[in-house]
């Protein structure tokens, strides 16, 4: 197994591969200018969805409760989105190689927001980096949850009572990957709401009983929007690795995939 890294060995390095210049960190990503503080949704274009070539890919229900909303994000919300990435990975609390309770460590590198998450917990200082106060979870990534939860289901009662306050942003390089497991470290059973930036993935979604098959696996590129709540909500779901050639340099990440999720912890 591989040996935990040091915090000044995992704080360094960008989604994308490219070195973090130090400032003065720990702050609040500033507002896109796509999603303005205080908008009911800070977006205000309808969902119709998306083309890949001369061939539609239309809104789809994995299973009941899993839904994938194709190209959701417009090129310029990635790039937004990518911009903000950057200044979350920075230290402090920035982004690092999750270490295990085995003593390996997470293929795919972590930044959390509101809550620092580690295997089986949550805290408010990233007690697994540098015990730095987590960056907070800013009021337009709510609105953005909110406006996600809404055209997946087509609930605004569910849509307007959803109050994201944590979100972890992953990074995969072309190596990464993300073994089968559950989200039940939150103590709220509202949706996760997951959005994809960068090269593409396959996502394997699968039940809630068990590791193994039924599963789907499923194509998520760039600005795709995958949200799974309700009967759902605890399937075990990871992800295979991302896809050789399909990278997304246009949005301002030159190689590997980031993977936003938003979830309520429950917590106080």
């Amino acid at each position: 197994m591989a040996k935990r890294p040091k915090p000044s060995q995992t704080a360094h390095v960008r989604p994308g591969g490219e070195p973090i210049k130090r400032g003065r960190g720990g702050g609040q990503a500033s507002t896109p200018s796509l999603w303005a503080e205080g908008s009911p949704t800070g977006r205000q274009r309808r969902y119709g969805g998306a083309m890949t070539g001369l061939f539609a890919r239309p809104r789809a229900e994995i299973v009941p409760g899993a839904v994938h909303l194709p190209g959701w994000l417009t090129p310029g919300e990635q790039r937004q989105l990518v911009a903000a990435c950057r200044e979350w990975a920075e230290p402090p609390a920035g982004m690092r190689h999750t270490p295990m309770p085995s003593g390996g460590q997470m293929s795919a590198q972590t930044v959390c927001l509101g809550w620092h998450w580690m295997p089986y917990r949550y805290s408010r200082t990233a007690d697994d980096v540098d015990g730095a106060p987590v960056k907070p979870f800013p009021t337009w990534l709510s609105d953005l949850g909110r406006q996600a939860v809404a055209d997946a289901y087509g609930d605004q009662h569910l849509a307007g009572s959803y109050s994201p306050d944590a979100a972890l942003i992953n990074f995969y390089d072309d190596q990464a990957r993300m073994g089968m497991h559950t989200d039940k470290d939150e103590r709220s059973a509202a949706p996760v709401v997951s959005l994809s930036l960068g090269s593409a993935c396959i996502f394997r979604f699968g039940n809630a009983q068990t590791r193994g098959k039924p599963w789907h696996d499923v194509m998520l590129a760039s600005g795709d929007l995958f949200v799974f709540g309700g009967e759902a909500r605890f399937a075990y779901h990871g992800v295979t690795g991302t896809i050789p050639g399909t990278e997304q340099p246009e949005i301002g990440l030159p190689a590997g995939r980031l993977n936003i999720t938003l979830r309520e912890s429950g917590l106080t």
